[in-house]
């Protein structure tokens, strides 16, 4: 560990914190209806996709009816995807003459990109066309992270508005936040990654001959486009299966910086967002705060545990830390903060690269996923996952001080806290209940590449990753089998929907209460003492439910290389 790598940590930090209160201001703006710099090109096209679609724009649904359409809605996206990667052997785009993707694999790619989730089982370049990954993959791309910002900004009614029986109208939402919000940074984004050197042609491969005279195919394509809204939709699903560790797709330290970045943005953002509607901003920095102290404490341990090395090589005087698969990451600090950035945000960039990481520097990555991906988090669903900890933490206060909780003057019950924790023990079900069946089945047990601790790490790891929405992996594991697409989208689906649900029906149920106002017994939700309880009461929980697999998984594989290296020594 270094200074220098440290005041990398610090400006990367300091960034975010400073786009925060703009980029939330003209989010705010956007959702609530109001004029913004862009309003004078794009208002005509908002009311023309009004029209054509059918839709009302003053007409608000209350958090059925507003389930309800992202539901369908997601049927639809569902279907387009599986037809589009089952007949992509006769649809135009197509220059290296990909075939169909088979069934198991287009079932789970399908679930993954409607998920926001973007699990690979195959590997972009080789398996999918351009047809399907621009109307395809890249379509979903944007689609998804508008669903979950928009899923999250409900929430925000739901604790903002009184006496209401709406949340807001999703449709109009959904083509607010694709039309001002992600379309036009995109296309700032797809230009700047050009100019860094991330192609974007529709030219077949191109062919070369190396120095040794042999032939070699390199694969081009429509990339800039798709790793803008990768990143910045925290979707991870890129056009080659190396994702970010591909020099084609994260070329220099400027890309990925800003790529890094992006990856934030949105999301730190939407605390402004919520702290805006509820009429308090330090409601939204209070909540920044909590994702922030676990957010530090992940960088430091996982920087920590590679800048530390591998004890086993140290023992043969290969110090300077772990730079096995770090080079394209431009060091262990910038991969460490990668990492720890698109596991905290829902964003599966970096792939395999995770696999070179130390067992505890894996770890890390690891919790991040299995709280629910709520720091930072997935653009909207990090903070709709966090504020399911805001009502357990709140609850958890008005016990200790003996009367009914209350958050930004709304009385949190027992309806709420029973929806929130549903919300979140759906995720232990899942990886853990699947882990379990995966590491008895024999078909499962034979695609594990690595024994011992650490095949029980990358499959563990998997689920965790397919549950929580993440879509990065640890090396090693043949995840395209009938078994793995199949429980593996199950775990993307209802590790996203069964989630939403009850976070939207707790968004119901604070819109129809009462507004109560602040009082002298009131718990304080703005101040350190907030933060800690918040920051306490996820770790608590996660103790209680999360944690105790991490012991059977990395933590026995650093304890089993050190014993490894201590007789080794011997």
């Amino acid at each position: 560990m270094t200074m220098l790598g440290w005041i990398q940590v610090i400006l990367y930090c300091a960034i975010i914190v400073a786009l925060v209160k703009p980029v939330g201001w003209y989010m705010t703006a956007v959702f609530n209806g109001e004029r913004t710099p862009l309003s004078l090109v794009l208002r005509p096209v908002e009311v023309a996709l009004y029209k054509l679609g059918g839709v009302d724009e003053k007409r608000e649904q209350g958090w059925i009816g507003y389930t309800i359409a992202m539901l369908l809605f997601h049927v639809g996206g569902f279907a387009i995807l599986y037809a589009l990667m089952r007949l992509q052997a006769v649809l135009p785009f197509n220059p290296a003459g990909q075939s169909a993707v088979a069934p198991d694999l287009s079932f789970n790619t399908a679930i993954s990109f409607i998920t926001n989730t973007n699990w690979q089982n195959y590997g972009g370049e080789g398996t999918m066309s351009y047809l399907t990954q621009m109307l395809g993959l890249t379509h979903q791309n944007f689609l998804s992270a508008a669903t979950g910002i928009v899923l999250a900004v409900a929430l925000i009614r739901g604790f903002a508005r009184a006496s209401a029986r709406t949340i807001g109208n999703f449709w109009v939402d959904l083509t607010r936040c694709t039309l001002y919000i992600l379309l036009p940074v995109c296309v700032v984004f797809t230009l700047f990654l050009v100019w860094q050197g991330i192609p974007q042609t529709l030219g077949p491969s191109i062919e070369a001959t190396t120095l040794e005279g042999a032939r070699q195919t390199i694969a081009v394509g429509p990339v800039a486009s798709q790793v803008a809204i990768k990143m910045l939709g925290t979707n991870g699903g890129g056009f080659f299966n190396a994702n970010a560790a591909h020099p084609f797709e994260n070329p220099t330290a400027l890309s990925n910086f800003v790529q890094m970045l992006s990856i934030f943005v949105l999301g730190a953002a939407l605390t402004n967002v919520f702290g805006r509607m509820v009429g308090d901003q330090r409601q939204g920095w209070a909540i920044l705060g909590a994702m922030g102290v676990l957010f530090i404490a992940g960088v430091a341990v996982c920087y920590w545990a590679e800048a530390h090395g591998n004890d086993a090589l140290t023992a043969l005087g290969l110090g300077g830390g772990n730079m096995e698969g770090k080079e394209v990451r431009f060091g262990i600090v910038a991969s460490a903060l990668f990492a720890v950035i698109t596991t905290a945000a829902s964003c599966g960039a970096v792939n395999a690269m995770h696999d070179s990481f130390n067992a505890l520097g894996g770890m890390i990555p690891l919790i991040n996923m299995q709280l629910g991906e709520i720091i930072i988090g997935g653009v909207g669903a990090g903070l709709y996952g966090m504020l399911l900890f805001v009502i357990l933490a709140i609850f958890v206060a008005g016990l200790m001080v003996g009367r009914t909780p209350e958050y930004v003057g709304k009385k949190i019950e027992a309806k709420e806290v029973k929806m929130a924790m549903l919300a979140i023990l759906i995720l232990p079900l899942m990886y853990l209940g699947w882990t379990a069946v995966a590491v008895v089945y024999p078909t499962a047990v034979a695609s594990m590449a690595n024994p011992g601790p650490h095949g029980f790490s990358e499959v563990l790891y998997a689920y965790t990753s397919q549950t929580a929405n993440n879509g990065s992996a640890f090396g090693g594991l043949t995840g395209n089998i009938l078994f793995y697409n199949v429980t593996g989208a199950i775990s993307m689906f209802i590790g996203r929907f069964w989630m939403i649900i009850p976070a939207m029906a707790i968004a119901g149920s604070l819109a129809a209460k009462k507004s109560v106002p602040p009082s002298a017994g009131t718990f304080p939700t703005t101040g350190p003492l907030f933060v800690g309880l918040v920051v306490g009461v996820i770790l608590i929980v996660g103790g209680l439910t999360f944690f105790p697999a991490l012991a059977l998984g990395p933590i026995a594989e650093h304890l089993a290389m050190t014993a490894g290296t201590l007789f080794a020594s011997n």
